[in-house]
């Protein structure tokens, strides 16, 4: 297999530093290379703490989901949430990350810690405190007024990355009768993955795995099996999403770390 990183000439955007690096492990674990010294590449853990993410990026990754469950969405009249860069940049680096509205795949910072871990359940995301974000909790109210999709599911993808756990969860709950039939699927994925990054991993797989098998639903029942100690599983999983996702997006570099760690756990 030939390495897929190529040198260059002038230094990459962090976006494509973060692509590039997920395809070079990717490739270092499938050649038994994994945590082998790069010989001076600079890698994005170690450029995060020195460099912001790169917010357009960030939001363009936000919308994956969206367009995986609804691929007739025009989502190019979306405007970024209020803070948008307040919240990207407030982020704490997370291992297991659920493909889900608003979550971006530069949020999964210190890949370091992922390949180095023992114990993968260790590094499942916990309880967090509220961010202050009056302001994305006023516009979100707003916006659940209107009840306008898809910027309903942004709403609630902003107060998640707000950590604003209850009031995302009481609007999920509050609303779920109203959803368009179109969008029911992305909804309960909405469900499950609040679950997740709350800390509730438990019933969060028992949200995925009564779903739809949408590329979606399937990244995230292979990542929760990834983190839940379930090797075999998360392949399965995995594979499938993989191969669902475009290979331009770093959505499907971040599947394939995944399914690499699966692979060499199991």
């Amino acid at each position: 297999m030939t390495n897929p990183i190529k040198s260059e000439s002038a230094p990459p955007a962090l976006a494509d530093l973060m692509a590039q690096y997920l395809r070079r492990q990717v490739y270092s674990l499938e050649v038994g290379l994994a945590g082998v010294d790069a010989g001076g590449e600079v890698v994005p853990y170690e450029a995060v703490p020195v460099q912001p993410v790169d917010v357009r990026v960030a939001w363009d990754e936000a919308l994956t989901a969206l367009e995986l469950f609804h691929s007739e969405a025009d989502l190019c009249t979306l405007d970024a949430p209020p803070d948008w860069a307040f919240l990207v940049s407030g982020q704490d680096p997370v291992m297991g990350l659920a493909l889900c509205t608003g979550n971006f795949p530069q949020a999964v910072r210190n890949l370091h810690a992922l390949l180095q871990a023992t114990d993968l359940k260790d590094l499942r995301p916990g309880a967090a405190r509220p961010a202050s974000a009056p302001v994305v909790v006023s516009w979100a109210e707003e916006v659940r007024r209107t009840f306008a999709f898809p910027a309903t599911l942004v709403a609630v993808g902003a107060l998640r990355l707000a950590k604003q756990f209850a009031l995302a969860d009481e609007f999920l709950a509050s609303e779920e009768r109203k959803v368009p039939a179109g969008w029911r699927n992305a909804w309960a994925n909405e469900r499950a993955a609040l679950a997740w990054h709350r800390g509730q991993a438990d019933e969060a797989i028992r949200l995925w795995q009564g779903q739809a098998e949408t590329v979606p639903v399937l990244f995230n029942r292979g990542m929760a099996a990834l983190f839940s100690d379930k090797p075999q599983e998360a392949r399965l999983a995995l594979a499938s999403a993989v191969a669902g996702i475009p290979e331009a997006s770093s959505w499907h570099h971040l599947g394939k770390l995944y399914l690499a760690l699966a692979e060499m756990r199991g």
